[in-house]
C-alpha cells in the first residue's frame, strides 16, 4: 500500500547559517559563526548537546600533543578541554595543568569529564554567543532550489516546520543531510563496541577515599572490540548504522550482552548498579563526504597550502597531519559544509577526523568559512584560503605543524601495520 503525503510548509524563520547536529563539532560551527555575528540556528536531536561526547558517553579529549610535549591542536578544542575541568572531575596530568610543559614528557595532554556537566557548559557557550539553539529537534531534509540549499525542514514537537538558510552546515556524524541532498559519501563499518558507566560500593569507596569522583565509575561493556576491530567474533555483523534495522539490532545485542553479565553478578546485585548508558549508538564511522580531498595515513608529515589545522595521532607518538579544506566541502556543493565526524577521511585518516579535538577544530573552520561565504559572496568551495587560515589562527587554531616536531624516522606504522597496508579500509 502506498501513501502520498504533501503539506506545504511556509518558511519560519530565515537565518544566515543552519547547523544540524549539536555534537561537538556542530557546537563549534554554530559558536563560530555567531560570534562573527551571523544569525544561526542550531538543531539538536537530544535534550543535551555534545554528541557522542556527552550522551554517547566518549567523554575523552583525547591526546592533543604528540608524545613528545609538543601541543598540536589549540582553537576551541583546547578552551573546551580547559573549560570542561573547571566545575566537574579532571584527569589533566600533571605536566599539563597549566599549559603546555616546559620540559620533554611523554604524558600526554588527555582530558576525561563529566559528560553532562560539558554538555551544560556547551549549552551557555551556545546561549551566551547569540546561537538559537533547538532541542529534541531533527533536521529531516534540506530545501534546495538547483543544487543550492534555502533551508531545512524539521521534524519536533511542533511538528514539520521549515527554516530558511544561507549556508548549511551537516555536523550530523551521519552524514544526513548531505546524503538527502544527493551528496556521494563513503559508508563505514563499525565494531562491535558498547559501553556503560556503572557504579559500585568499591568505586564509592575509591572516590571517597581519594576525594575524587572520577575514581567512582567503572565500565561495563556490551561488545568490547576495539576500533581496530581485534578479536571482532567472525559471526558478528560490522553495523553501517545507517538504518533502523542495523541501529536497533546493534542496539539489542549489545543490551542483552550486558543483562547477561548482570545476571551473572546478581548474587551482587546490592553493591553495583549502571549509572547510565549510551543514549546514542557508539558508532564512530558511519558515513563521511567524498570532499575535494580526503586526509589520509599517507598524509603523515606533509604541510599544504589549504590546511584549516594541524592535528595529531591520538593513538600514536609523533604522526603529524594537516586537514585541508577540501576535508569539510565539495565543489558541486556550493552552500553546504561538514565537520567532524563526517569530514572526508580514508581508512585510519576517518579515524583520526572523527575524534572530539579534530571534530572541533573542523567544526571552527566550518563556521568561519559558511560567514566567509556570506561575506564574500562566493560559493564555500571559493572562499579565500588565506583569509580563512587567518581567522583561525586569530582564534589559536595552528594551520601548520613546526618542522621541529617531525621525528627522523617518516615512517608511519598504525596498530603494528604500515601505512601502505591501511591506506584503503579496515584494520
Amino acid at each position: 500500500m502506498t501513501y502520498n503525503f504533501t503539506k506545504k510548509l511556509n518558511v519560519k524563520k530565515e537565518y544566515d547559517v543552519i547547523v544540524s547536529g549539536g555534537g561537538v563539532a556542530g557546537c563549534a560551527a554554530a559558536y563560530s559563526v555567531a560570534k562573527r555575528g551571523c544569525s544561526v540556528l542550531l538543531l539538536e536531536k537530544a535534550n543535551i548537546l555534545g554528541g557522542l561526547a556527552t550522551t554517547g558517553l566518549i567523554n575523552l579529549f583525547v591526546p592533543m600533543c604528540n608524545g613528545r610535549g609538543k601541543q598540536i591542536i589549540f582553537g576551541l578544542a583546547e578552551k573546551w578541554l580547559r573549560d570542561s575541568a573547571k566545575y566537574g572531575y579532571d584527569t589533566i596530568a600533571e605536566p599539563w595543568k597549566d599549559g603546555q610543559p616546559t620540559e620533554y614528557t611523554e604524558v600526554r595532554h588527555v582530558q576525561c569529564y563529566s559528560p553532562y556537566i560539558f554538555a551544560f557548559q556547551l549549552t551557555e557557550e551556545m546561549v551566551h554567543a547569540g546561537v538559537d539553539l533547538l532541542f529534541d529537534c531533527i533536521g529531516v531534509e534540506p530545501v534546495l532550489e538547483g543544487d543550492r540549499c534555502v533551508g531545512v525542514i524539521t521534524e519536533s514537537k511542533s511538528g514539520l516546520e521549515m527554516y530558511g538558510c544561507r549556508e548549511l552546515i551537516d555536523t550530523t556524524g551521519d552524514a544526513d543531510l548531505l546524503r538527502a541532498a544527493g551528496a556521494p559519501v563513503r559508508r563505514g563499518e563499525n565494531f562491535f563496541t558498547y559501553c556503560t558507566k556503572m557504579i559500585t560500593l568499591d568505586g564509592c569507596k575509591r572516590a571517597l577515599d581519594s576525594g575524587d569522583m572520577a575514581k567512582l565509575y567503572s565500565g561495563l561493556s556490551g561488545g568490547g572490540i576495539n576500533l581496530f576491530g581485534d578479536g571482532q567474533p567472525a559471526d558478528m555483523p560490522r553495523w553501517s548504522g545507517l538504518t533502523v534495522e542495523e541501529v536497533s539490532d546493534y542496539l539489542i545485542r549489545n543490551q542483552l550482552i550486558v543483562l547477561d553479565k548482570l545476571k551473572a553478578s546478581a548474587d551482587k546485585r546490592r553493591e553495583r548498579d549502571i549509572a547510565t548508558v549510551p543514549m546514542m549508538p557508539q558508532f564512530r564511522t558511519t558515513a563521511c563526504i567524498e570532499g575535494d580531498a580526503a586526509l589520509r595515513v599517507s598524509d603523515a608529515y606533509k604541510h599544504y597550502d589549504d590546511s584549516i589545522c594541524a592535528i595529531n595521532d591520538f593513538e600514536h607518538r609523533d604522526h603529524l597531519f594537516e586537514v585541508r579544506y577540501g576535508t569539510i566541502c565539495r565543489g558541486d556543493l556550493p552552500n553546504i559544509l561538514t565537520a567532524g565526524r563526517s569530514a572526508s577521511g580514508i581508512g585510519y585518516g576517518w579515524d583520526l577526523l572523527r575524534v572530539i579535538p579534530p571534530a572541533i577544530l573542523t567544526g571552527q573552520a566550518a563556521g568561519e568559512a559558511a560567514v566567509l561565504a556570506i561575506e564574500q559572496k562566493t560559493d564555500v568551495a571559493r572562499v579565500p584560503i588565506r583569509a580563512l587560515q587567518s581567522r583561525l589562527e586569530d582564534a589559536n587554531v595552528m594551520i601548520h605543524f613546526p618542522d621541529e616536531y617531525i621525528p627522523e624516522d617518516r615512517s608511519v606504522v598504525i596498530h603494528g601495520k604500515r601505512a601502505a597496508e591501511i591506506e584503503g579500509g579496515h584494520f
